[in-house]
């Protein structure tokens, strides 16, 4: 007999609560209310997304940068609590973002 099995003899009645989560459970990053904030420049120029805005550890951003970057097989940086991504992909970015569950805002262009 086990945990689980002795509680429900000692609480018949009782009916486990499904806590809401605010993690995203396929890769465990902290999911915030506020959007992200996706922006496009030219930095000498050649077009660059900076993705910034994001309210939860600079380690679960660190990992959704390299995700991004693997996953569009493109170059990129994080420093400064900002994602920069080499080339215009704003609307892929915002797909990635959107599917895990981000709210994601464009800005400029």
């Amino acid at each position: 007999m086990d945990l689980q099995d002795q509680l429900k003899n000692l609480f018949p009645d009782h009916v486990p609560e499904e806590s809401p989560s605010t993690q995203d459970d396929s890769s465990g990053i902290w999911l915030q209310d506020d959007p992200i904030i996706c922006k496009y420049e030219k930095r000498k120029g050649k077009p660059i997304t900076i993705l910034e805005g994001y309210t939860g550890a600079s380690e679960d951003f660190k990992q959704l940068a390299k995700e991004i970057k693997t996953t569009l097989s493109v170059g990129g940086s994080f420093k400064d609590d900002k994602i920069i991504i080499q080339g215009d992909y704003r609307d892929k970015i915002m797909s990635i973002l959107k599917n895990k569950g981000f709210k994601v805002k464009r800005v400029g262009g």
